[in-house]
């Protein structure tokens, strides 16, 4: 008995030992760890105060509280900073293109790119014509519409600046938003691009429409002996009607006849019907375009008709040739030999007379407003115009 309670007294005195020493080698252990990773952790600022805990007992939740924080906030700094410069640019990009949108003028542009869509209809034949090639054909002529339009409208803005600060203050250059250089690199570069677009797909009529536009533009706008034709009625009206209403539909008629189908060269009777539109409208237009703006045109000397005859004047000679046209055109509509073609020409010219003739009577003549609003429904009228004209056989 006695042996046994001895027996069982050295145990524990014999355990403590070997734990004890146990204890102590795995603390050496954890110490020299902490030394050894103690520079390591000093060269991360965010870890630098684990050093301190690293003294003290260096635990996981210890490094996790300071190391996994920092790291977070700072990725999130940085998440937000990334954001902010996206959204700057972002922002940039829309500004920019709202400022091309405007110098560009957008109603004339929908315009013309419907009467451009007409005119290449009428090259089309027969049904098997509408290929993945006239669609083709179709875009060259969109591309080349909208350099034409832009080097045109922004030329005449910058031959203006003057003016509109006058007659519309809200335009990008007059108002400051774009700078002179850039409205000039901008006309210059669609210049450059129509030119070289019709050039590179090897399309003659393209190219000729493009040339002969842009020289006619220079003249209607360029204040130099001889030009600024802008300054006579007549020669704007005749600016106009050589421009808009024979050298872009019959170029883009050739460039779909010739170039994209590859068929000789022809003039049928509804191109000629067509043309005939196109250029009462083009009078109508170049008239009108200077209803609203007499203020600064009399300023800087341009004799508009407006200024010559009054406001009521033109603006009743410029709705009677447009009834005058949808007169005729109901006319002629009911001489077509196909059923489908009188009824859709001399309906469709019926309502849209009659839709003048109302719109008109409501145009409050003192409000600068009101008329460029009528000058906008007109441009409507014109694209109305061009989804009729392809109908006429």
């Amino acid at each position: 008995m006695g042996f046994v309670l001895a027996a069982a007294a050295t145990i524990p005195k014999s355990s403590s030992i070997t734990i004890g020493s146990h204890v102590t080698t795995l603390r050496h252990k954890i110490g020299k760890f902490q030394k050894e990773n103690c520079v390591m952790i000093s060269s991360n600022p965010n870890l630098k105060n684990l050093c301190t805990v690293s003294r003290r007992g260096f635990t996981y939740q210890e490094y996790k509280r300071n190391y996994v924080v920092h790291a977070a906030s700072d990725q999130s700094f940085e998440y937000e900073h990334q954001a902010q410069d996206l959204k700057s640019n972002s922002s940039s990009l829309k500004d920019a293109l709202s400022i091309l949108y405007h110098f560009s003028r957008p109603y004339a542009a929908f315009g013309l790119a419907m009467m451009s869509t007409s005119m290449s209809l009428l090259a089309v034949e027969k049904l098997s014509d509408l290929s993945l090639t006239f669609f083709t054909g179709w875009l060259q002529i969109m591309v080349a519409t909208i350099c034409k339009h832009i080097f045109n409208g922004g030329l005449n803005q910058l031959s203006d600046v003057e003016i509109d600060k006058i007659n519309k203050p809200y335009l990008p250059l007059p108002s400051g938003k774009l700078s002179y250089t850039n409205g000039v690199f901008i006309v210059a570069s669609s210049l450059i691009l129509g030119l070289w677009f019709a050039w590179m797909i090897g399309s003659w009529p393209l190219f000729w429409t493009l040339s002969g536009s842009y020289v006619f533009s220079a003249a209607y706008s360029v204040d130099v002996p001889f030009l600024r034709w802008k300054k006579s009625p007549l020669l704007t009206a005749m600016n106009y009607v050589l421009d808009m209403a024979i050298i872009m539909p019959l170029g883009y008629f050739l460039h779909m006849q010739t170039h994209v189908l590859k068929r000789p060269t022809t003039f049928p009777r509804q191109l000629i019907f067509c043309t005939t539109i196109i250029s009462i409208f083009a009078i109508v237009i170049a008239l009108f375009k200077d209803i609203p703006d007499m203020e600064g045109d009399g300023k800087f000397g341009i004799r508009s008709l407006s200024l010559r005859l009054g406001q009521k004047r033109v603006f009743w000679i410029c709705i009677s040739l447009l009834q005058m046209v949808y007169g005729g055109t109901i006319l002629a509509g009911l001489t077509s030999t196909f059923l489908w073609s009188r009824i859709s020409i001399s309906m469709g010219h019926a309502i849209l007379a009659s839709v003048l003739w109302y719109r008109a009577k409501s145009v409050d003549l003192t409000n600068n407003d009101a008329i460029q609003s009528f000058y906008m429904f007109i441009w409507k009228l014109l694209s109305a115009e061009c989804f009729l004209m392809p109908l006429f056989r």
